[in-house]
């Protein structure tokens, strides 16, 4: 049965406390209308000046998946393999090009001859934007494995070819089976990681 995103009900559990980092899927398709509600919901988070830099490609078909596997590390192949959907998330260095739409306010000149600061502007926020579609796809009822281990140049060129994009993140999306997840990790406590000044 496929879960309406209307009928979702929200917890901060099912975001943080009770959702983990998935390496093994239940053989569960994903409904491209959940994909397309997961950007619905990613895209409304904050960036700087509105410039959502993030783009995505959700891999299904077997001829996307072949292009992928073999540019995943040797222990992200298997897991890759068997997610319903793996999404190729990428920082558009061409981000500009769109913010006479997103951000009519910011001067047209205000990116011309700076690209480093472009680049970090949408490496940085991209970045950002890799967290809030994890939320995201958690606030779905969808699991996430997010991987940083595979060929960026390859993975650029297969699936980013001709544009301006480079890759960040490949994050497993699909139902995970609770069977392959390890003994939750230790996380720091307030005390070790902040203080109020």
């Amino acid at each position: 049965m496929t879960t309406s995103p209307e009928t979702i009900t929200l917890t901060s559990a099912q975001l943080f406390s009770e959702a983990r980092t998935h390496n093994a899927w239940q053989d569960r398709p994903v409904a491209p209308e959940l994909l397309r509600a997961l950007h619905d919901r990613l895209k409304w988070a904050p960036t700087a000046m509105n410039c959502g830099p993030l783009r995505v490609r959700f891999v299904v078909s077997a001829e996307a998946r072949s292009a992928l596997l073999p540019l995943m590390a040797e222990g992200n192949r298997a897991k890759t393999a068997a997610a319903p959907v793996v999404a190729v998330l990428g920082a558009d260095l061409d981000f500009p090009a769109t913010m006479g739409r997103l951000a009519p306010h910011v001067p047209a000149a205000a990116f011309e001859g700076q690209p480093a600061k472009v680049e970090h502007m949408a490496r940085f926020n991209a970045t950002l934007q890799t967290g809030y579609f994890i939320l995201a796809a958690r606030s779905l009822g969808l699991d996430c494995g997010p991987m940083a281990g595979f060929d960026a140049a390859g993975v650029d060129a297969a699936f980013w070819g001709g544009t301006a994009v480079k890759t960040l993140l490949v994050c497993n999306l699909g139902h995970g089976d609770p069977a392959g997840l390890r003994p939750r990790a230790a996380r720091l406590d307030f005390d070790d990681a902040c203080r109020i000044l």
